[in-house]
């Protein structure tokens, strides 16, 4: 299939089958998230979809994980994605598991009836953009219109039958100087609400994003690089449940990653290394990007 747009998965589903079942984000409304600002939102017709299913198994693909893209798979009709799930069940005989991209706005239009529905047609992940621990910092960036506590509400929904979640998160996104109370209510969040799975996106603005605004209108001080690290490390010293975690600060070529039930000291070490060493002139460095 030919994929449009950019492609928007978590590297932890690096080894899975990508299936587009949609193109961009339902939402799309988010102020710091420029990856389908230039697609308008549909779902691929189901003959499309199967007809790709059929090109993967003529070519002798059985994959054990799929992963449906786009931005809010989850979100796609529920007939339709019954449908697209059945037939994954009846073309791949290794497939053991699908997961996709969904929004808690997504789970709670959802019943009860038919999120267990849909782990029983093999659905066992969810990867969610949790992105900060704090209520305003939610609705200052037009995150989806939910609190933090609906949030953990809907996560229990599909923890009771049976369906993981993975935390998308963002250092930096309280802006600077709430670094570290956004990792402390981050950390209770994630505590509370047990994903198997973290990735952590340091923030980057660019200059042409709807976030650009805010700085302009001094609504939002950017955060610097130094102070997201620092931001990571302390919701690593917080975080108290055995999930993997992934933390990549790219514009600093920086990346701490593991499982934080065996790997969580040696992690910290990395990070306190890291910050002990960082150059005193570079503290300050907050990048906007031209592109």
């Amino acid at each position: 299939m030919e994929y449009e747009g950019r492609i928007c998965r978590s590297p932890m589903e690096r080894s899975a089958y990508m299936l587009p079942v949609a193109v961009g984000c339902s939402y799309n409304g988010c102020l710091f998230c420029g990856l389908f600002k230039h697609l308008k939102y549909r779902e691929l017709p189901l003959s499309q979809i199967e007809e790709e299913i059929n090109r993967v198994v003529k070519a002798n693909g059985n994959p054990e994980t799929v992963f449906l893209g786009d931005g809010n798979a989850f979100g796609i009709d529920y007939e339709n994605m019954k449908h697209i799930l059945r037939y994954i069940k009846s073309s791949f005989s290794n497939c053991k598991r699908i997961h996709m991209d969904a929004t808690v706005t997504d789970i709670s239009h959802k019943t009860d009836e038919q999120l267990k529905e849909m782990y029983d047609l093999g659905v066992r992940l969810l990867y969610l953009g949790i992105e900060t621990g704090l209520d305003d910092v939610l609705l200052q960036m037009n995150k989806d219109h939910h609190t933090m506590a609906e949030a953990a509400h809907q996560i229990e929904r599909l923890h009771k039958v049976g369906i993981d979640y993975a935390a998308h998160i963002m250092t930096g996104i309280a802006g600077k100087g709430r670094g570290i109370e956004n990792a402390e209510a981050l950390a209770k969040f994630i505590n509370q609400t047990r994903p198997t799975k973290i990735c952590n996106f340091s923030i980057f603005i660019h200059r042409h994003a709807a976030m650009y605004k805010l700085i302009e209108k001094g609504e939002f001080v950017q955060a610097s690089e130094f102070d997201n690290v620092v931001e990571g490390h302390r919701l690593l010293q917080l975080i108290e449940v055995d999930t993997y975690i992934d933390n990549m600060h790219d514009l600093l070529e920086f990346r701490v990653k593991g499982n934080v039930g065996r790997d969580k000291a040696k992690m910290l070490k990395k990070y306190e290394d890291y910050i002990a060493s960082f150059p005193e002139e570079k503290k300050d460095y907050a990048p906007v990007m031209e592109w």
